[in-house]
């Protein structure tokens, strides 16, 4: 791994606000929003693609990439832990969860909802929890200021205020030939002038424009001011998104990367029809973006194997995006490409799980200022007692683990007359499901085996060698 990565120094103390929402979100079995590289055990090889692709969209690329893996293998996280990348190598961020309601396509405003779902979470590194898009206006102001002034202009003056206005507008005319870059570029306008006028109605209502709130034409032109403006609809918002990049690039940022989490929720929804349009849509976004018709944007898709893999009603079901996503005649078994659009999440090795444990037990040690009473050889009895069940040599996710370990910390924290081996003794191991994948929605499809993280199909028997404490390293 080299030294882009600009990892956090794990030894230094967390900051207490963000290590007791790290915990709290852990504990719940919840991906952390902030946080996330305290815990960045392995994964390196994934990491290091996402960054390979973030500095090839930063020289003016776009990129598509898809991170699948079961429930609780990391798919979510390794999505924030990208998105925090993203923010600090200067990229606008939006991210969003799909879900019945949200889709990329459908009627009722279902494609709509993602898109305010990703405006809403709209980021910065100034701004990292989102909401962001007054401070991304704000900074193109600033950055036509700066042009300016390292031009020799006095800010100030008249001469400056003069061709301040005159940048803005050749700006904005660089976006009126895309699809809807006329009526974007109209808001954009507007909201400059509200600006220049402190006329902060107006800049709201510039701003629920470019959110998508408006339901109607008419709500629309009333409240910003202009007769022939349009609205950004189920049909239309994947271009404003393409806009939007473009916006981005112009205000001094390095692109867009947009995260699109649980698209299993495609898989199931149970209209053919409906299906393949949402599958359509994301051929329109891996089509523009590899083909360089979307410089500066990367879009990651998180979603399980079937949701790729499912012959009758996954991505592969889809007959071109399963030519463009399938492995090659050199791809699939032990050898692995990061460089393709698909990034498969194996489980992580033994001695990660260590790894993670241990840091889990130094921070839980931090926030609540207690010597952790676990031993080394507790930790790795803990995690024997994990990877000993059935099925585990396959099924077993960080999300178990961590969520398991830092209950029976709580519980040792709580319980100060209780011992480590007193309460790990009265736990009721149970096997791993080898269906945990599986959904009992009653539309789901008939009948195709589970498929595990690395593509193939999972044996439930569990034939390996039982493990010892020597077999744990770190």
């Amino acid at each position: 791994m080299d030294g882009r990565m600009n990892k956090p120094n794990t030894t230094a103390k967390v900051p207490r606000r963000i290590l007791g929402t790290l915990l709290s979100s852990l504990s719940a079995g919840v991906v952390p929003r902030s946080g996330a590289p305290y815990i960045a055990i392995g994964r390196n090889d994934e990491i290091e693609s996402l960054v390979t692709s973030l500095d090839r969209v930063a020289d003016g690329e776009g990129a598509t990439k898809f991170i699948i893996g079961r429930y609780g293998s990391g798919k979510s996280f390794l999505i924030q832990l990208s998105r925090g990348y993203a923010l600090d190598r200067g990229f606008i961020t939006a991210d969003a969860d799909l879900s019945p309601e949200r889709k990329l396509s459908g009627a009722n405003g279902s494609g709509l909802a993602t898109y305010r779902e990703l405006m809403k979470n709209i980021a910065c590194k100034s701004s990292p929890d989102g909401g962001a898009l007054p401070v991304i206006l704000g900074k193109w102001f600033t950055t036509v200021g700066e042009e300016l002034i390292d031009e020799g202009i006095t800010a100030d003056t008249e001469a400056y205020h003069a061709e301040f206005g005159k940048r803005i507008m050749k700006n904005l005319r660089e976006l009126e030939s895309d699809v809807g870059g006329f009526d974007f570029a109209t808001v954009l306008r507007e909201y400059y002038n509200a600006w220049q006028t402190d006329d902060d109605m107006k800049q709201s209502a510039c701003l629920k424009w470019l959110r998508g709130e408006y339901n109607t034409r008419t709500e629309a032109r009333q409240a910003v001011g202009i007769r022939s403006l349009s609205i950004i609809s189920d049909d239309n918002w994947y271009d404003y998104l393409k806009l939007f990049t473009s916006f981005a690039r112009l205000a001094g940022y390095s692109g867009l990367c947009v995260y699109i989490d649980e698209c299993v929720n495609l898989y199931k929804i149970p209209n053919r029809i409906s299906r393949e349009n949402n599958y359509e849509k994301i051929l329109a976004m891996f089509n523009d973006t590899m083909q360089g018709r979307a410089p500066g944007l990367m879009i990651v898709f998180g979603g399980t194997p079937q949701f790729l893999e499912d012959s009758r009603r996954g991505l592969f079901s889809y007959e071109a995006l399963r030519s463009r996503l399938a492995d090659g005649r050199y791809g699939g078994g032990e050898l692995k490409s990061l460089m393709q659009p698909v990034i498969r999440l194996k489980r992580l090795s033994d001695s990660e799980l260590y790894a993670l444990v241990i840091r889990l037990a130094s921070l839980h040690g931090e926030y609540h200022k207690w010597d952790v009473r676990v031993t080394e050889e507790n930790m790795k009895t803990f995690l024997m007692a994990s990877l000993d069940r059935t099925g585990a040599d396959t099924m077993i996710t960080p999300r178990e683990i961590i969520r398991d370990f830092v209950t029976l910390l709580d519980l040792l924290y709580t319980n100060t007359d209780k011992t480590f081996a007193d309460i790990a003794g009265a736990v009721q191991r149970s096997t791993v499901s080898a269906n945990v994948d599986d959904d009992d929605d009653s539309t789901s499809a008939p009948a195709s085996a589970p498929v595990s993280a690395s593509g193939g199909n999972p044996n439930p028997a569990d034939t390996r060698p039982k493990i010892t404490l020597d077999d744990i390293e770190f």
